[in-house]
């Protein structure tokens, strides 16, 4: 019997080395002992993948590697998901998420999708690669509170400052938030973005507190 450590070393493992089937088999092992597999997503896969990217920046890991690691990272994702309790944090929304035109990279971006839907929020994932201009219909069609903006790229991250403006002026209430490896507090600022994530654990918090917000303004409008 393996113990909870054990379970993430080898999902960690799994993930870093792109064995679907380790990474599947170690996941199946969480579920079937009862660990906490929210945990074990951060504590074993997402861990395994900090190291992938770090692989990545040094050059000894290229594409083709990562899009396999990613690979691996979903074929656990996939069994552990469904065994991850939904927690009510008080606030419940939509939102749109996607990669800026341009731009492939969504293993960030699917990590932080996951982190929406378990806390209960209706997601309108548009994928990667998608035109500027998908961002501002999808939330004009949807309503949503809020849109997510992905960039892994200094390239393609110029594309958020026009969806930004242009949401904005379509609907100023409507909460925008960045992220990526390039996209920093400073520009989100300058961007007019309402927030910006580094993570997937800081994305959920950041959206939680704007939309805590923005209900508390909803809220000011009905008393008022």
């Amino acid at each position: 019997m393996a113990s909870f450590q054990e379970c993430c070393e080898q999902l960690k493992d799994g993930v870093i080395n792109y064995n679907r089937d380790q990474v599947a088999k170690a996941a199946q092992e969480v579920v079937d002992r009862g660990y906490n597999a929210h945990e074990a997503v951060f504590d074993g896969m997402v861990a395994g993948m900090q190291v992938v990217g770090k692989y990545y920046e040094d050059q000894y890991y290229f594409v083709p590697e990562m899009l396999m690691c990613a690979q691996a990272l979903y074929a656990g994702l996939d069994i552990l998901k469904p065994h991850i309790p939904k927690k009510d944090f008080g606030v419940k929304g939509q939102v749109v998420i996607g990669v800026v035109q341009g731009d492939v990279h969504d293993i960030g971006k699917n990590i932080v999708k996951v982190m929406f839907e378990v806390a209960g929020f209706d997601v309108h994932d548009l994928g990667r690669d998608v035109p500027l201009d998908e961002f501002v219909k999808e939330q004009l069609k949807t309503d949503s509170d809020m849109v997510c903006l992905s960039a892994m790229m200094t390239t393609t991250m110029y594309g958020m400052r026009e969806v930004i403006r242009k949401i904005k002026e379509k609907n100023p209430k409507c909460r925008i938030m960045i992220g990526g490896a390039p996209v920093t507090e400073d520009i989100a600022g300058k961007w007019g973005a309402d927030g910006y994530a580094t993570d997937a654990n800081n994305a959920l918090r950041e959206a939680m507190r704007m939309l805590a917000a923005l209900k508390e303004m909803y809220d000011q409008g009905k008393a008022g």
